[in-house]
């Protein structure tokens, strides 16, 4: 059986384990606060070209997404977020567990729009009862989206401009964040996203290490007792340290985007054979996740060699599924998926 069910099935890169095999005995301080950490902070500042930004690593999305969110709200504060975000349909309430509530938006193939932002702040505050309402504190979008999908710089801009009028923090999830920058058509690059987000992150868990996150918040505002949240939301690692170790791995000399490179070149041969049999998908992916809609009969046969994600039930005899690949696939494996279909 070959999985393509998601793109952390594997344990982590090997020049990761490599590195962690190295430094296995050393000592140092914990929570972060040692110097494999510190230079990780600064690699990923030098890339981001944010010299001011903060550099916190977390121990995973769900983790990274509750804290970010309770940080930078006030009580009677929610998030706005695409009605597929993941915050919305995949971490179990963990926002609302925190004391927040998500506002959903409309979301097209997995993304929102400026007018729709804007038209949902404008909405909550000119009707009469607005106090006694959610008041909408911050927007959060990811990229890739839940659906593999990327948005343009152009788009982004746009998005931040109603952010910034409104005076609420853009905060861009950032979990397969390299196989969305690494997507053809992308036109951002790491940079862009530190510039535009005021706090994101650089996912691990989905792109090569064993776990982690690396949050960079770029806006001054939310700077404020961060490593407090980390620590009260359960997303601070004692032996912080094998954190520093992972993203300082991945981050050095671009593997963190050659590796999601190659994991996005395999998922769209994929979607090419399906593309050649004439089969239709949910949406446009240009990313490491597709969503091609089989005949029952094709997703049976195929499901006998392949674990793939039944995502969304078309009508009674057509299901759209989702196949992702990871920087682990191998060509070996694409090859065999493709003779299948």
């Amino acid at each position: 059986m070959i999985l393509f069910y998601s793109d952390y099935l594997e344990g982590c890169h090997p020049s990761i384990l490599n590195k962690l095999q190295e430094t296995n005995l050393h000592q140092t301080p914990g929570y972060g606060e040692d110097d494999f950490c510190g230079q990780a902070k600064e690699t990923i500042k030098n890339i981001c070209e944010a010299p001011g930004a903060d550099v916190h690593f977390l121990v995973g999305g769900t983790q990274t997404n509750m804290t970010v969110i309770a940080a930078s709200l006030r009580p009677h504060q929610g998030v706005l977020c695409a009605s597929s975000g993941h915050i919305n349909v995949h971490e179990t309430g963990a926002i609302e567990h925190s004391g927040h509530k998500v506002l959903p938006l409309p979301a097209k193939d997995g993304k929102v729009c400026a007018q729709d932002v804007c038209a949902a702040l404008e909405a909550h505050y000119s009707d009469p009862s607005f106090e006694h309402t959610v008041q909408p504190g911050m927007l959060y979008i990811s990229f890739p989206t839940e659906l593999g999908t990327i948005y343009s710089k152009k788009e982004l801009l746009e998005i931040k401009k109603v952010c910034s009028d409104w005076e609420i923090p853009l905060f861009i999830d950032g979990a397969r964040l390299g196989y969305g920058l690494e997507a053809e058509g992308c036109d951002l690059l790491l940079k862009d996203i530190a510039q535009i987000a005021d706090v994101f992150y650089i996912g691990g868990t989905k792109q090569g290490a064993l776990f982690g996150e690396a949050v960079v918040i770029c806006n001054e505002k939310l700077k404020t007792d961060f490593r407090y949240f980390i620590k009260q939301n359960g997303g601070m690692l004692a032996k912080g340290r094998l954190l520093g170790i992972q993203f300082d791995a991945l981050m050095k000399e671009g593997l963190y985007f050659s590796i999601a490179r190659d994991a996005v070149r395999k998922a769209q041969r994929i979607s090419e054979a399906f593309r050649k049999k004439g089969y239709d998908f949910l949406v446009e992916s240009p990313t490491n996740q597709i969503f091609p809609i089989l005949p029952k009969e094709d997703e049976e046969r195929l499901s006998s060699d392949f674990g793939f994600e039944e995502w969304q039930k078309i009508d009674a005899d057509h299901i759209g599924v989702r196949f992702c690949t990871s920087w682990a696939t191998t060509d070996e494996q694409v090859d065999a998926l493709i003779s299948a279909i």
